[in-house]
């Protein structure tokens, strides 16, 4: 079997005329993040689930083994240039488009405007570990979730808004694409898995489809 060849998340050449599934939006308090994860008031008094390794066969992993890989720490930047949310992780290295304003083959960037609504082409979940985000600017911000499976479908994401008062930790295995600026630029404080494993979905080629949220004037 071929293996499958990276994403490529700066330029993931997507195809033009998607429709769009709309997230119901709503409002991140502790009750509707439950079996997402929770809000953090303080980051330093957030723990980081860590998964153990999975058994390959019939024998288990021994129960003080497979969860030692530890997490790493950085800046998580969300970036709108005009039609264009671009996203980078230091924590792991990484480098996204995250979003767009308008439909991706009509995206620019060469003005300012606010957007008024983001569209999603990507997801994903880490196997390994819990993830933290912490607000540095304190502005409101979105992240899309949905709950674990691999049965997943568009329908199945809720988009959620948070004040910037406080931070987003998600548990391992939920589905999400880091966090959404509302405009301009926005710093969130990281701290995730070391191990950074990602199963990804790329709703453009599987289901036709960009997720959409608006984003209030």
């Amino acid at each position: 079997m071929n293996a499958t060849p990276p994403i490529d998340f700066l330029n993931p050449s997507l195809p033009p005329g998607l429709r769009s599934v709309v997230m119901p939006v709503v409002d991140a308090t502790p009750a509707a993040l439950t079996g997402y994860g929770h809000l953090v008031d303080d980051p330093e008094d957030c723990r980081i689930e860590i998964a153990r390794w999975p058994a390959q066969g019939s024998r288990p992993v021994d129960r003080d083994t497979g969860d030692q890989g530890g997490t790493t720490e950085g800046v998580f930047v969300s970036a709108w240039r005009g039609d264009i949310l671009y996203g980078s992780n230091d924590a792991v290295g990484g480098k996204y488009i995250l979003a767009y304003a308008q439909p991706p083959e009509s995206a620019r960037t060469d003005h300012t405007d606010a957007p008024r609504r983001m569209l999603l082409w990507h997801a994903n979940y880490h196997p390994d570990g819990g993830q933290l985000f912490f607000p540095q600017e304190r502005e409101p911000f979105y992240v899309p979730l949905a709950l674990p499976g691999d049965d997943i479908t568009p329908e199945l994401f809720v988009c959620f808004r948070f004040d910037g008062r406080q931070g987003l930790y998600i548990h391992p295995n939920i589905w999400h694409e880091g966090v959404f600026a509302l405009k301009g630029t926005q710093c969130f404080f990281d701290r995730q898995g070391a191990v950074h494993a990602r199963v990804s979905v790329d709703f453009a080629r599987e289901f036709g489809c960009l997720l959409e949220a608006p984003i209030p004037v």
